[in-house]
């Protein structure tokens, strides 16, 4: 069953990988011919749009090299038996956000070919995101003081009168004189 899991994971990867090669030219490709059919006026690109496209592009390469790196399946080379699949891309967490940030950089490319340079904009989504996501795990819990406390008193410590109801029906067979219940409380 295992190896069943770790050909999924390579297959996924493999085609994760595949994108990830196609988005490092094809988003650009994408917008250069938005730019030529929609608006021939913005040729050639001003600096600043040529700016702002390689300032985004940097991190996007970075990225995308990065999965491409930790994401690629290692095979062998006579018998084709997979040695490794790499790590799981699909997984929560950094991965995840690399590859929000892949997509939001792909979409503000696209879009500014073929709407202008203001669709660039839509880009501070990554650092609102940032912000949103580092106030509400880490300042916040300690700027409104419930941070250093650790968990309320009233959570800590259940109640008496609070069981399950698992519990409550082993109580109620065990009041019946159920043998189940007999065998266990033996044990």
């Amino acid at each position: 069953m295992a190896n069943a899991s770790a050909k999924r994971i390579a297959n996924q990867n493999e085609a994760a990988v595949k994108h990830l090669r196609l988005g490092l030219f094809m988003p650009t490709l994408l917008s250069l011919v938005l730019r030529l059919l929609l608006r021939r006026d913005s040729i050639p690109p001003s600096k600043g749009s040529i700016a702002i496209y390689i300032v985004t592009y940097f991190p996007s390469f970075f990225l995308s090299n990065y999965l491409i790196k930790i994401g690629s399946t290692r095979r062998d080379s006579v018998t084709g038996a997979l040695i490794s699949y790499g790590e799981d891309l699909n997984q929560a967490g950094v991965t995840e956000w690399c590859f929000d940030i892949l997509y939001v950089t792909y979409a503000c490319q696209v879009g500014s070919g073929a709407f202008g340079e203001w669709f660039w904009w839509f880009y501070l989504v990554i650092p609102l995101y940032a912000v949103f996501k580092l106030w509400t795990s880490v300042i916040s819990p300690y700027v409104l003081g419930n941070g250093s406390r650790g968990p309320k008193e009233e959570e800590d410590t259940p109640s008496s009168d609070a069981t399950s109801k698992r519990q409550e029906k082993l109580r109620k067979r065990q009041e019946r004189g159920d043998p189940r219940v007999k065998m266990q409380s033996r044990k």
